[in-house]
């Protein structure tokens, strides 16, 4: 196994060895509406409980802060803001020296610094994945040390070497804008949400204990191999028994010590949703460790969900277990009224339904990792996965540099790092829509790309490009071509007749150059429910319907060649900043243009007046 990196990142479970306690729910919130929005630094607000620093709200967990007050400077604010959470702690998780209690935060976008009864504990720079610590020193310690307050200090700024990216605007026109006032300049289409955005919690173990898992799978024959890699932390002295079971509970394979190979004589075989009629099938990998402490015998359980698999990539095909995969589905945001981008249970088992009742059988994670839970109900429910990194709004020269270099390398080791071993990821994207027509982007896609094919062999490497494909210095690089297009909605406007030409020759050019398999990454038309013309205009049901017509007879044909997927944009939709616009009549219709963002937060309203979105 190649995945080897610096510490695990498993997904907290509790085992006979480990117990977790979740802290989801009301937090105390505040926002630094100071000039400097350091003012929670200068005066120490986590030294004491944050609501003796001034006024606090209420704030559910997780869920983004900008949709939850009423306070419409949350909507839009840049800068700090405090979270606070005082927990109790079980006795004996403060009395036993033998147990290990660690802090989770599952994201908190997108820089954020972490207290524990007042001592900084950790630092993490990043919206999108989960990072952790070891706190036993802070909760071991005395009589009071079952008491705890957590803060957590979140920075949504986005800069030159951030990812995603961004840039600070300094207003200076003093006859418009208050002193020091800015604005956050963005360079994608959603909204940057913030805030704790998935779960946060405590869990114990072992102080000698399972650190990480690495698995990676194969086929032999008819039999299935499954190849581990375990590190434990905490002890040289200790042995380590290895079970596999079915989805029966009964045993198929054993082994024993910190690496082997697994054998499994006719192994069902993890397929995608629709490809079999036993998709998803999990196996459990358990792994049990007794180590040799004073003053006796330590023992940690930890059980990870396998799929037996197999990914490769040829000129023209991707082959999931030898044959031939077909992407047939959509790209995602993590968005809801309310939540933002916080993770909630009902709506994600609402999205795997209607995901199956379109008869879908892949997304994107357009356009950052999703929450480990969604990727967990993509192993059971058999929907494959291209797990995307935040490499989105790449678009400037002066985003290619190296502390972003860096950076994004980092993130794909983190990303690696936590998703290795969900056999729903098939393939890494480290980008979308990179200005990768410029020789610097060639460079940077070549290191982040290189990169993550050394952390990880076992899967194909994209990214999702809108370059000509004579100007693309990103695309030699990938194994599996990924292109946006829009024809007929961002090009030649209305002019439906032009796509199956247009597509055509797209496709062409690309397999030509490069002979690599390639999906269409998105396409798709916007439209406003209710809003109807025949023949079809833009942004009526109509349009839509047609242009999807349009596209998939061209993909009905080159599906048989070398195109090996489709991902319409987008699942249901999702939030944008607020856009520039004006607003007239033209012809006594209400129209109101846009300019840099998708209209998403005014058609409806303008659609009830009978007007047009231009």
């Amino acid at each position: 196994c190649a995945l080897a990196l610096q510490g695990g990142m498993l997904y907290p479970r509790e085992s006979p060895s480990r117990e977790r306690k979740e802290l989801d729910g009301l937090w105390s919130f505040r926002a630094d509406f100071s000039d400097n929005r350091r003012r929670g630094f200068e005066e120490q607000w986590y030294r004491r409980p944050l609501r003796e620093s001034g006024p606090t709200l209420d704030m559910p967990v997780p869920s983004s802060f900008n949709d939850i007050s009423q306070d419409w400077r949350l909507w839009h604010f840049v800068g700090w803001v405090w979270y606070e959470r005082e927990v109790i702690l079980p006795e004996r998780w403060t009395q036993d020296l033998s147990t290990r209690v660690v802090l989770r935060i599952g994201s908190a976008h997108a820089y954020a610094i972490v207290w524990v009864n007042g001592v900084n504990t950790l630092e993490h720079e990043g919206g999108y994945l989960p990072f952790e610590a070891d706190i036993s020193n802070l909760v071991q310690v005395g009589p009071l040390s079952s008491q705890l307050r957590i803060t957590v200090a979140i920075n949504n700024t986005l800069t030159p070497t951030t990812l995603p990216p961004g840039t600070i605007q300094y207003l200076t026109d003093t006859s418009k804008y208050p002193k020091g006032y800015f604005v956050q300049n963005t360079y994608f289409d959603f909204f940057n949400y913030a805030g704790l955005q998935r779960s946060v919690l405590l869990y114990t173990t072992p102080t000698t204990y399972i650190d990480d898992i690495t698995v990676t799978t194969g086929v032999e024959h008819d039999s299935g191999l499954v190849n581990y890699q375990i590190s434990v932390k905490g002890s040289n002295l200790f042995e380590l028994e290895v079970r596999l079971l079915d989805a029966e509970n009964k045993l198929v394979a054993n082994g024993t010590g910190t690496q082997g190979q697994l054998k499994v004589p006719g192994a069902s075989l993890w397929w995608p949703y629709l490809m079999h009629e036993r998709p998803a099938y999990l196996y459990s990998l358990e792994v049990r460790l007794t180590a040799q402490m004073s003053p006796g015998p330590v023992s940690d359980f930890y059980t990870l969900p396998v799929g037996i698999r197999t990914v490769a990539v040829t000129e023209s095909q991707f082959l999931i277990n030898g044959k031939p995969f077909y992407f047939h589905g959509v790209n995602k945001h993590e968005d809801a009224d309310i939540r933002g981008k916080g993770f909630d249970w009902p709506l994600l088992v609402k999205d795997f339904n209607l995901l199956r009742w379109l008869g879908a059988n892949a997304f994107r994670t357009s356009h950052y990792p999703y929450a480990e839970e969604v990727l967990q109900m993509c192993d059971r429910y058999g929907i494959v996965v291209i797990d995307e990194c935040p490499g989105v709004g790449l678009a400037l020269p002066q985003f290619f540099n190296n502390v972003s270099l860096q950076n994004h390398m980092r993130m794909m080791e983190e990303v690696v790092r936590r998703d290795k071993n969900h056999p729903a990821v098939v393939m890494w994207s480290v980008a979308n829509e990179p200005a990768s027509h410029l020789e610097s982007a060639g460079y940077y896609l070549k290191m982040v790309i290189a990169h993550t094919k050394a952390l990880d062999p076992s899967r194909p490497v994209t990214f999702v490009t809108r370059s000509n494909y004579t100007a693309d210095k990103g695309a030699p690089y990938v194994d599996v071509i990924c292109v946006n297009s829009y024809y007929s909605w961002y090009n030649d406007f209305g002019h439906l007749e032009l796509i199956q030409r247009q597509l055509t020759t797209q496709f062409e050019n690309w397999h030509k150059m490069y002979q690599k398999p390639i999906i269409q990454s998105e396409y798709g038309a916007e439209t406003i429910v209710g809003f109807h013309h025949d023949p079809p205009l833009m942004f009526t049901e109509e349009y839509q319907k047609s242009l999807l017509e349009q596209y998939h007879v061209v993909l009905d044909q080159k599906r048989r060649k070398y195109v090996v997927g489709e991902l319409i944009w987008n699942f249901a939709d999702f939030m944008t900043e607020q856009c520039k616009w004006q607003f007239g009549l033209w012809d006594k219709v209400p129209v109101l243009i846009f300019s840099g963002s998708r209209p998403h937060l005014y058609k409806n309203k303008l659609a009830r007046r009978g007007g047009v979105c231009l």
